[in-house]
């Protein structure tokens, strides 16, 4: 299975995968602070995406259900964040959800 020569990888070198996922946040929340309205928010909402995504997975790796919790749920809020930098209709959000909660769930079973 292909995931179980990644997860192998990120359980080698999990402390730095998971410094660099906090430092994507970081770097993230403070291009908003700092641009305010003027910030790229798409790029910002992909970022910081992309560091939950990291971040949940070394947390189900090390088994930290309240990490696994939360960064899931920044998971879910970037891919809304996207959508809504995007313009995408409220039904298209609907749609796009509930499809990644169904490859989740699929993920997972």
């Amino acid at each position: 299975m292909p995931f179980n020569k990644i997860n192998l990888f990120v359980i080698k070198f999990i402390k730095p995968i998971e410094m660099v996922g906090v430092l994507m946040r970081i770097f993230s929340f403070s291009m908003v602070s700092w641009m305010g309205s003027e910030s790229p928010f798409f790029f910002i909402w992909a970022f910081n995406t992309a560091d939950a995504i990291i971040l949940s997975w070394c947390s189900i790796l090390k088994k930290e259900s309240a990490y696994i919790l939360l960064n899931v749920f920044w998971i879910l809020v970037g891919v809304v964040g996207m959508l809504r930098a995007s313009a995408f209709s409220l039904l298209d959000v609907k749609i796009t959800l509930v499809h990644f909660l169904a490859q989740t769930a699929i993920l997972f079973n």
